[in-house]
């Protein structure tokens, strides 16, 4: 069953055998290492119905964490639909360095998701940092409620406050002389980072929203966007962590020093050794 699975899907997927054990886990309703433990699994009529109805909707193009509903992050897992991006194994890093900080830094207790999409980064700081209160900033309404669900799911939704909103909440205080208004000591974000000529060339583009994977016409707008608003939200020794196109990382790091000029920036690696996230460690 799994190698005829396997089969089916490679014309579909560049990773035939281990979508083909995802779906037949989701299907059967079993572990993925229970599947691969037992290849020769008989479904039930109910579930090959199920496995042939999924099977239709991966043919006409749709992603596979769409067609399950949930996908697997941080060792969570999360609900998704086609309202929201698909978390990548990328994005961990981001959320692995943000654990370290505020492992390191127990007077930490404030942080800002924005752009928050299905929830993965503000979820996985929330369960993993009990202490911690979020806000949480989306402008699809639709996905912000998947986040919120997610929230829901993993019991966390009563330290977490969402915000529909254009990266940061409109605050008429921000802007009165002497009032910095709230302030976070920690601001996490994965914002849309694909150029618009080249998304609309790429198998992504008719596959998930293109509110969270455009950048502008140099996949850089919306970073810039948030670098110029970001300073007022953030408490002194604060940390700011965004996730960046493996080659945009120079471009963001001297984005970011003009931003925040006598700030600490380091330029993260992902697994791959490309660069992947933007570290800014604001002066105490």
């Amino acid at each position: 069953m799994l190698s005829e699975l396997s089969q089916r899907l490679r014309p579909l997927s560049e990773t035939p055998d281990l979508d083909a054990s995802v779906l037949l886990a989701a299907v059967a309703g079993r572990t993925r290492a229970w599947v691969l433990a037992h290849t020769e699994l008989a479904l039930t009529p109910n579930q090959v119905q199920g496995l042939e109805s999924a099977l239709r909707r991966l043919e006409r193009g749709e992603a596979l964490p769409y067609v399950l509903g949930e996908w697997e992050f941080f060792g969570l897992r999360f609900l998704v639909t086609n309202d929201c991006l698909i978390p990548r194994p990328e994005t961990e890093c981001l959320v692995e360095r943000a654990l370290g900080w505020l492992r390191a830094t127990p007077s930490a207790t404030t942080a800002l998701d924005v752009g928050t999409g299905s929830g993965c980064i503000a979820v996985g700081l929330a369960v993993n940092t009990a202490r911690l209160r979020i806000m949480a900033t989306e402008i699809s309404k639709p996905a912000l409620e998947v986040a919120r669900r997610n929230a829901r799911r993993h019991s966390v939704d009563d330290r977490i406050t969402f915000v529909e909103c254009d990266l940061l909440p409109r605050d008429e205080a921000q802007s009165e002389p002497g009032n910095a208004g709230p302030r976070f000591d920690l601001l996490c974000a994965n914002l849309p980072y694909i150029p618009s000529a080249e998304l609309r060339r790429l198998p992504v583009f008719p596959r998930e929203p293109t509110l969270a994977l455009d950048g502008g016409e140099d996949g850089l707008e919306p970073l810039r966007r948030l670098l110029s608003l970001a300073p007022p939200w953030l408490r002194p020794g604060g940390k700011m962590l965004l996730e960046v196109e493996a080659t945009h990382g120079e471009q963001a790091r001297l984005l970011a020093q003009a931003a925040f000029p006598g700030s600490e920036i380091d330029m993260i690696k992902d697994l791959a050794g490309r660069d992947r996230v933007l570290d800014i460690k604001l002066p105490g």
